[in-house]
């Protein structure tokens, strides 16, 4: 599997996850799961992208510091957000009305 599919894949099981989740409990806060999954994979990112102590100097960019891994982490969550079909809503405060 190459990265771009293990990318979709690990995306479209966090989806399933929480689709799950919310089934399992009805009643349940929908911005809890959500929240709670991104706090799981904020963690998981943060872990898998601590600097090596034996690295090539090319593999640190954007990494060698928390504020640049803080920095990168925040730029992807923005490009994913702005990728979704989710991020606009008709609800929102800013969407136009005729």
């Amino acid at each position: 599997m190459n990265d771009d599919e293990l990318f979709d894949d690990a995306a479209d099981q966090v989806v399933d996850l929480g689709n799950a989740l919310a089934d399992d409990h009805p009643d349940g806060d929908l911005w809890a799961i959500a929240d709670g999954l991104i706090a799981g994979a904020v963690h998981f990112w943060l872990y898998a992208h601590q600097p090596e102590s034996i690295a090539h100097e090319d593999d640190l960019e954007g990494h060698r510091t928390a504020a640049e891994r803080l920095e990168t982490l925040a730029r992807l969550l923005h490009e994913s957000a702005v990728d979704s079909e989710y991020l606009h809503s008709p609800h929102d405060a800013d969407a136009g009305r005729a």
